[in-house]
């Protein structure tokens, strides 16, 4: 989980965690909804974030709304679901900026949790130090 600015600066990467965990799980556990993280902020986020605005209090949320099995988006919802992902897509340049490294997007054969996480975290910091100067 990455957390950005529209400025492409990272703020907070999370830890890795072992086996399949639902993005919106874990932001749960490492942002408890009760202690109002966001309450002041703008928050743009993509589908495994569904939820997020019954459980969260922040100023406005953008979340792209989700086909279903039965019905279709129409144009207006596909237009509106182009806007939000025009206005994410500096979160997605941060993380593409945070694998311009080739540690996260290569085959890494490293089975420590730790190490794995500290080799992410040190892709962040040198892109924020990049992107800075």
């Amino acid at each position: 989980m990455v957390i950005s600015t529209p400025d492409r600066y990272i703020h907070y990467v999370s830890r890795c965690w072992v086996g399949k965990s639902h993005d919106y799980r874990l932001l749960k556990h490492k942002f408890p909804p009760e202690l109002g993280w966001f309450k002041n902020h703008t928050v743009r986020l993509d589908l495994g974030y569904q939820g997020f605005e019954k459980d969260y209090e922040c100023q406005e949320v953008m979340i792209p709304k989700k086909k279903s099995i039965k019905r279709k988006l129409n144009e207006l919802e596909k237009k509106q679901n182009k806007e939000k992902a025009a206005e994410r897509i500096t979160v997605e340049h941060a993380i593409g900026g945070m694998k311009r490294y080739r540690i996260l997007s290569d085959r890494l054969r490293i089975h420590n949790c730790k190490m794995y996480s500290d080799a992410v975290e040190v892709c962040a910091g040198l892109w924020n130090f990049y992107w800075n100067n």
